[in-house]
C-alpha cells in the first residue's frame, strides 16, 4: 500500500491510496485522517506492472464484488469523504467500470474519476468519450470527473459537452502547458482562447519549478528529478535538442544555467528579427485525442498486448 500526498496553497489536504489488502486501507484511511487530511482518494486506475501484479491500480477493476467490499470498509472506518479513480476496465472485453461505478456510489463513495481508457491501452489511443459518459450516466447522484489527454480548453469543453460529466482531471497536460488549469477556466467562462505563454514565460516558470524542488528535495536529488519534468517543458520550446540532450544528465544548478545558455544560444538561428520562432519551427497545437464510439466498435489497432507508458514522470509495463 502506497500514500501519495496532493495539495496546493490554500486548498484541503488530500491522499491517494494504492493498495488491495483491506487491513491495510483501512488503518492507513484511518491514519491519515487523524492526520487531518480532507480526502481520501483511491487509485485502481494505475496500469503499472508492479502495482497490478499484487492487485492494486487497474487490478482492483477486476473483482467488483472484493473491491466494493473494500471501499465499503474504508468508507465506514472514517468521516472525511472517499473518492475512487478508474479506468473503463482491464481491457476492451472487461469493461467495468459502470458497474464499478454504481456499486460503489452504493457503498457511499463520494464521487468517481474515471480515465477513459483501458489497462490495457496504457496511455496510447485516443480517449473514449462514450466510455465516460456510460460511466456519468451509471450513477444516479455523486459527480463523475472525466480524464484522459486534457491538453487544452477546447478538449475539457467537449469532454464535459460530450459525457456529461460533472467536471474534468487534467494529468500529463499540466506538463506541457502549466496553465491549463487558468486558461480552461476562463475559456469556460468567456469563451475567449487566450494565447500561448511566451517562450519567455515558460523559461520564467522552468526556473521556478526548478528552484523549488531543490527547495523541497535538495540540490542533488532536486535535480535528478528534474531529469524527467525539463523535457515536457521542451515539448513547446521549437527545436530543443540540444536543450533535451544534457538535461537528462542535470546534476546541479551551476550546470542548470550553464544547459540553459548553451541552449538560448544554439536556439537563436530559429528566430526571427523580433526574437520569435520561425514558422516553420513553431510546435503545432495540441490536437484532441478522442473518440467518441461504443465499446464494440473499438478499432482492432487499438486491443495491444503490450504498450509502454511514455516517458516521463511515468513507469514502463
Amino acid at each position: 500500500m502506497k500514500l501519495v500526498e496532493t495539495c496546493a496553497e490554500d486548498f484541503p489536504l488530500s491522499i491517494q491510496l494504492f493498495g488491495s489488502v483491506p487491513e491495510e486501507m483501512v488503518a492507513a484511511a484511518e491514519m491519515v485522517e487523524a492526520m487531518g487530511i480532507a480526502l481520501i482518494d483511491v487509485n485502481m486506475g494505475c496500469p503499472v506492472r508492479k502495482v497490478c501484479k499484487v492487485g492494486g491500480g487497474s487490478a482492483m477493476m477486476t473483482e467488483i464484488d472484493r473491491t466494493t467490499a473494500l471501499i465499503k470498509k474504508m468508507v465506514d472506518s472514517v468521516k472525511i469523504p472517499v473518492t475512487c479513480k478508474m479506468r473503463l476496465g482491464w481491457d476492451d472485453e472487461n469493461l467495468t467500470a459502470p458497474d464499478l461505478a454504481r456499486a460503489l456510489e452504493d457503498v457511499g463513495v463520494a464521487a468517481i474519476m474515471v480515465h477513459g481508457r483501458t489497462r490495457e491501452q496504457g496511455f496510447d489511443g485516443p480517449v473514449n468519450l462514450a466510455g465516460i459518459r456510460a460511466v456519468a450516466q451509471a450513477v444516479r447522484y455523486i459527480p463523475v470527473i472525466g480524464n484522459g489527454d486534457v491538453t487544452t480548453p477546447l478538449a475539457a469543453k467537449r469532454m464535459v459537452e460530450e459525457t456529461g460529466c460533472t467536471g474534468v482531471s487534467i494529468g500529463r497536460g499540466a506538463f506541457y502547458n502549466p496553465w491549463i488549469f487558468a486558461h480552461t477556466k476562463h475559456y469556460l467562462e468567456t469563451g475567449e482562447l487566450l494565447p500561448e505563454p511566451t517562450f519567455e514565460k515558460r523559461m520564467q516558470v522552468l526556473r521556478r519549478h526548478l528552484d523549488l524542488m531543490v527547495q523541497v528535495f535538495g540540490e542533488s536529488h532536486g535535480c535528478r528529478l528534474f531529469r524527467k519534468v525539463a523535457p515536457w517543458y521542451a515539448k513547446r520550446f521549437g527545436p530543443c535538442s540540444v536543450f533535451n540532450r544534457r538535461i537528462v544528465r542535470l546534476s546541479s544548478l551551476a550546470e542548470f544555467e550553464e544547459i540553459l545558455s548553451e541552449y538560448l544560444s544554439w536556439r537563436i538561428q530559429f528566430l526571427d528579427e523580433e526574437g520569435e520562432l520561425l514558422p516553420k519551427y513553431r510546435p503545432g497545437a495540441m490536437e484532441q485525442n478522442f473518440i467518441d464510439q461504443e465499446y464494440s466498435e473499438i478499432p482492432a489497432v487499438l486491443k495491444r498486448s503490450h504498450i509502454p507508458v511514455p516517458t516521463g514522470p511515468q513507469e514502463w509495463w
